[in-house]
């Protein structure tokens, strides 16, 4: 019987549960009597995270598992309240257990207390304790209340005392409250559960799924403003800013405000107008008072704390509220006092801008003299947006919504994006202008899928390259080699030529330059040859000598503005297979961008990163880099990104052997990608497949996913990546028995690739030729792949090459050969984490004869207590859905553990983990 508590939550309602599948899996263990769990847990956190949700979930789930939910919620600070609550437990059904009770303890439990004769907690405590015995003794009983800290004491020490008496029965006690409450002491063993923010990711998934929902800058600073919490991302996200928010702030929180005192009230909107992060001394400054007492009252209402020389409001709201229930001219004030006592520029401008109503041609002078100076990409935007709102001449407020719209690109915001150029289209102005608005716009649509549209852009900007600065038009010629190497259309690169040969004879007089050239943009100053060097790569056969600067020639320096040339020299090595400079080049760039804000710009480099780090075996660092980028294009909503980096996640998870169940990947995103103008992200795609599908032993499909990576007379889909994936092809095809139809296509990329191929390919392309060629050549194409010393930068390929090697070895029945090279296979799969190898070799290995190693009794011991019960039921022939529903965790979460557990193991398959556990 589920008894619903007497108010709603006002979040959550259609919207489910985001971000919280480890909280729900706690309390469900403790709901299911896990054995370990605990029977108290106390469920803490701030306003609006989501308490009530939550709670309103587990009651639903528990109830379909059959579990008598009883629910109760508090709603004053009376003692008298706390029999209220407990009269709310007390529905028919319990009432037909309540009259089995001594009379004594039916009075307790129904009687209504008065002030001046309090009711006899004893017979409370014993009635509860038996009440609930008696429940629990026909099916397991949870206890829900909400805002227990408004239930008084009396209500949660029966509860408490019953669980001390139950111990060991089917009883669960969940108790939700804010994070300071006081309650009463809990009995011995109580799990406290803490409530924080969404993730990034939910936060931003909950606010999209409002109605009306925002876009661009705004639905940034909402992300921003709200900190991760359920209840501020609901009411922010209600449409555009203005009164009508003041009247829902006012409902939630601004009794509050309006009940403190006149001068705390004052201090409270200098602090929310001073913004997260500035000092009490400043905030106390503008002032004009050392009294801190006046924080007392806001303090003691919960609106916020003061932590060493800091404010924190405690809910987001509370900052708005603080803020927008006072009048405009009060608002203004707050921040020309804050603006004379400002240090940096930046804040100073920010202040004054925001107390300025109209043009004003100063403060916009300020704003965009100090955008920069954070080197935050994000914050150079809104800065040089509002500037270019106070600017009263049309040439300035242009140039400097150009500058907006291309700091804006660096924030990776397509909404924001969008709107900017749409503004400064309206505004006209210079040809630099549109060209770099053409630019900003080419590359968030070059992000989120649209190849041919964004070229199309940059063709129709180049028609004014004579008229624009060399350095604008030679980025943006930078930026459609990116965009053919991204869509892999012929047309794309066969148009680069034209465009690079059209930027280098425009004007040179460097009339103007975004700000954003200054501390990090891709819009830069490229070196010339460099670029030069990159569109000669995408564009000239493999056949065909290198021209331009030379990959690793001309290094560039570590002055900030080197960020474009990183970029572009980063490029050219990706092409030619240098991965040392390429990493050395993107690392450095990463890093940069990373601590700027600029995921538009680093969405151009992370995915040719993460390929090279795969490539060299650098798994574990891949891993991290995906995580992080997968965060920030889901954030700002770009699904080619998206897909690019969760095809390279199957990517690492195959390599390494910890294949998590299907569905793969996340469908919405695959279905915003057309693949027909994204053959880079097409081909990341199929490759992925069909590793996994070779991690599966599946032999079939994964020579249909990388037979697919080739035309059907050869060609391959991406100029690129197509060619590198020629290895992987051939051992299916040799395992299919299709090494006939392979021959060809390995063939031709030989040929394209001319007479001087790369380092890497030649490994690559003697593997290919070793596994499908004449078996009589195999063995020298094989060594020919494993002789150049400079192959050890792709350890990975190297110890394929062994592996394969090793089995045509044992095949030629040369087993002590075999046996040398597996051997070498196996420390270099050890090494690299590559569980999917190393479970090869190790196969391969015992065919050969060799004692098979034994396990580390102390293996298991490493691994934390919820890992060891995952690794227990998978060695018991449980599925990953089946565990989720004995230990209340989701398949995914399940998979995620073995991923991890996995390369602690040193094994990479179910199988593996069942001999282990069995063996010892």
């Amino acid at each position: 019987m589920t008894v619903h508590p007497s108010q709603q939550s006002t979040i959550g309602d259609g919207v489910g549960v985001l971000g919280r599948d480890g909280e729900i899996g706690r309390i469900l263990r403790c709901v299911a009597l896990e054995p370990g769990a605990a029977q108290t847990l106390l469920l803490l956190g701030e306003e609006g995270t989501g308490r009530t949700t939550l709670l309103r979930h587990v009651r639903e789930r528990a109830a379909v598992d059959g579990v008598l939910v009883l629910a109760a919620q508090g709603w004053a600070e009376d003692p008298r309240h706390g029999h209220a609550c407990l009269r709310q437990l007390l529905t028919p059904p319990v009432q037909e257990e309540l009259a089995a009770l001594p009379a004594a303890q039916q009075r307790a439990l129904t009687a209504v207390p008065r002030a001046d004769d309090p009711a006899d907690e004893a017979e409370l405590h014993a009635g509860v304790t038996a009440l609930l015995d008696r429940l629990a003794a026909s099916r397991p009983v949870l206890v829900c209340v909400d805002d227990a800290d408004l239930c008084g004491r009396t209500f949660p020490e029966a509860l408490f005392a019953a669980v001390r008496q139950l111990s060991g029965r089917a009883l669960t006690v969940l108790l939700a409250a804010r994070h300071e409450a006081d309650l009463p002491t809990p009995p011995p063993g109580t799990e406290t559960l803490r409530l924080g923010p969404l993730s990034a990711t939910s936060a931003a998934a909950l606010l999209d799924r409002q109605p009306a929902a925002p876009t661009g800058r705004h639905r940034l600073e909402i992300l921003a403003e709200a900190e991760g919490n359920p209840l501020a991302l609901v009411e922010l996200g209600r449409g555009a800013p203005g009164p009508a928010e003041a009247v829902r702030h006012a409902h939630v929180f601004g009794v509050r405000v309006d009940a403190l005192p006149a001068a705390t009230r004052r201090a409270l909107l200098y602090a929310a107008a001073a913004g997260p992060g500035e000092t009490v001394a400043t905030v106390m400054a503008a002032l004009g008072t050392d009294e801190l007492a006046v924080w007392a009252p806001a303090e003691a209402a919960g609106l916020i704390a003061l932590a060493e020389d800091r404010f924190d409001f405690r809910q987001p709201l509370a900052r708005s509220a603080a803020y927008l229930r006072r009048p405009a001219g009060e608002r203004q004030q707050a921040h020309r006092e804050l603006a004379r006592v400002a240090v940096l520029p930046e804040v100073r401008a920010r202040h004054l801008a925001a107390a300025t109503v109209g043009a004003d041609a100063s403060v916009a002078a300020a704003l965009e003299a100090s955008a920069w100076r954070r080197g935050d990409a994000v914050e150079a935007a809104r800065a040089l947006e509002q500037a270019a709102r106070l600017s009263p001449r049309p040439p300035e407020r242009a140039r400097r919504l150009a500058e907006a719209l291309t700091a804006a690109h660096a924030a990776g915001d397509p909404g924001w994006v969008r709107e900017l150029y749409e503004r400064l289209v309206q505004e006209g102005g210079e040809p630099e202008f549109g060209c770099a608005a053409a630019g900003a716009l080419a590359s968030v649509l070059s992000h989120e899928s649209a190849q041919r549209q964004a070229f199309e852009l940059l063709v129709d900007a180049a028609e004014h390259f004579p008229f624009v600065d060399r350095t604008l038009a030679l980025a943006l010629a930078g930026l459609a080699a990116g965009i053919a190497v991204q869509s892999g259309l012929p047309e794309h690169t066969a148009a680069l030529p034209t465009l690079l040969d059209r930027a280098r004879h425009a004007d040179a007089s460097g009339r103007w330059r975004p700000a954003t050239a200054g501390p990090l943009a891709r819009l830069d100053t490229p070196h010339t040859r460099t670029l030069a060097a990159l569109v000669a790569a995408v564009t000239r056969p493999r056949s065909a000598p290198p021209t331009g600067a030379p990959p690793g020639s001309g290094r560039p320096p570590a002055a900030p503005d080197a960020s474009a040339a990183r970029a572009d020299l980063a490029a050219v090595a990706h092409q030619a297979d240098e991965a040392d400079v390429d990493l050395g080049q993107t690392r450095t760039a990463d890093e940069r961008l990373r601590g700027a804000r600029a995921f538009g710009l680093r969405g151009w480099s992370v995915p040719p990163l993460v390929d090279t780090l795969l490539a060299t075996g650098r798994f574990a660092e891949a891993g991290s880099v995906i995580e992080d980028a997968l965060t920030e294009a889901t954030v700002l909503r770009l699904p080619r990104l998206r897909a690019d980096l969760e095809a390279q996640a199957l990517t690492v998870r195959a390599l390494r052997g910890t294949l998590p169940p299907e569905p793969w990947f996340t469908p919405s995103v695959w279905r915003a990608v057309s693949l027909d103008e994204n053959r880079a992200t097409h081909a990341r795609l199929l490759r992925a497949r069909g590793l996994a599908s070779l991690g599966r032993g599946d032999m079939e499909d994964a020579w249909r996913q990388l037979r697919d990576l080739f035309t059907a007379d050869g060609a391959p889909l991406h100029p690129c990546l197509s060619a590198r994936a020629v290895a992987e092809l051939a051992v299916t095809a040799q395992r299919t028995g299709r090494s006939a139809e392979a021959l060809p296509i390995v063939e031709r990329v030989l040929a394209e690739q001319g007479d001087r191929p790369s380092t890497r390919m030649t490994l690559l392309l003697h593997h290919a030729t070793a596994l499908v060629g004449p078996d009589r050549e195999a063995e020298q194409h094989f060594q020919l792949a494993l002789v150049n010393h400079g192959a050890n930068r792709w350890p990975w390929e190297c110890a394929h090459v062994r592996l394969n090697y090793a089995i045509w070895l044992r095949r030629c029945r040369r087993t002590l050969e075999a046996r040398q090279q597996l051997t070498t296979v196996l420390e270099t799969a050890e090494r690299l984490g590559a569980g999917a190898l190393a479970a090869a070799a190790g196969t391969e290995l015992r065919a050969s004869g060799a004692a098979p190693a034994p396990a580390d009794a102390g293996l298991l011991e490493q691994l934390t207590a919820q890992q060891q019960q995952i690794v227990q039921l998978v060695a018991r022939g449980l599925s990953n859905r089946e565990i989720g529903e004995r230990l209340f965790l989701s398949p995914r979460t399940v998979g995620s553990h073995l991923y991890n557990v996995y390369p602690k193991l040193g094994i990479s398959s179910r199988h593996q983990l069942r001999d282990l556990v069995q063996g010892r």
